[in-house]
Formats: structure tokens, sequence, C-alpha cells
């Protein structure tokens, strides 16, 4: 179903796959988007091992394309070093394909944004995510990827470099 890596020495690991979406901060989901133009949008997230998250406003594009199709790819860039002597970059990347789908279960929200609080502010505590998370409350939609296929993929100087 999913394309084999051409470059197949240059392949990620499963574990080291996990450690770029544990590490990253930000991504790019790409969705179908209106008149069938690719919508690419960058994005916080939250990786837990299983899926992935998003928060989002309640209305918008990105809802939209959701909607339309529930099939999605993200992208993390975990390393991006240009080497200008070598006209190459020594790179360190993820692309994760799945299906995403607003999250409606008003408890199934509140664990996922819980989740993206703890990873984005790690020295808060409980009370001071909870104030937050009540604040934009209202306002706030989650979605949840589920993962049908992760591929990870490294400059094969970092792989000499191991």
């Amino acid at each position: 179903m999913f394309r084999e890596m051409r470059r197949k020495r240059q392949a990620l690991l499963p574990e080291e796959i996990q450690a770029v979406l544990n590490r990253g901060t930000s991504g790019v989901l790409a969705l179908s988007g209106d008149n069938d133009y690719p919508y690419a949008v960058p994005i916080s997230y939250v990786y837990d091992g299983e899926k992935l998250y998003f928060h989002c406003a309640k209305s918008g594009h990105k809802l939209d394309a959701v909607r339309r199709n529930k099939k999605a790819s993200f992208c993390v860039i975990d390393q991006d070093r240009i080497i200008p002597e070598e006209y190459t970059s020594y790179f360190r990347s993820v692309i994760v394909f799945g299906q995403i789908q607003i999250i409606e279960n008003e408890d199934e929200k509140r664990i996922a944004i819980e989740k993206l609080a703890v990873k984005y502010a790690p020295l808060d505590n409980e009370i001071g995510r909870e104030k937050a998370i009540e604040r934009d409350w209202k306002s706030l939609c989650m979605l949840e990827m589920t993962i049908d296929h992760m591929t990870g993929k490294e400059a094969i100087e970092l792989i000499k470099s191991k």
C-alpha cells in the first residue's frame, strides 16, 4: 500500500523515528484542500507513542479539509544542516501517513490537550495547565491522527558518523 523507500540504507529505525517525533516541536500537516489543491500547514503537535494530536480553531480551512478527506500526512524535520562545500545537506526527517479526525468526545479532547500542554509547558504545574486549558476551552478543537505508516530518512553522511 505504501511505497518502499528507494534508499533503504538511509532509513531510520523505528526507535529513531519515534525519537524524532518526540523531539520535534512542529511539523507540516498535509491535507487535501480546496479545489483538490494540497493544503500543507505548519503546526505544533504531540506524539504519545501511538497517535499524533494537533490543536486548532473550531472552523477554518484545516477542519474543512479534514471533514472532506481524513487521509493526511505529517512531516517533521529533525535536522537540516547545509554543507556548502559538499553541495548537500545533512538531514534527518520523518513522514507519517494516517487518518485524521476531529475529537468530538469531551473527555478524549481533554486528555489530548493535556498531552499537548505537558509537552509545551513541561515546567508548569497541574493548576497552571488547568487554567490555560480552561481559558481557551470553548474555542478549542483537537485533532487525532491514527498512524497507518511511518518512515524516516537521514543523510548518508550521518549514518557514516554513527
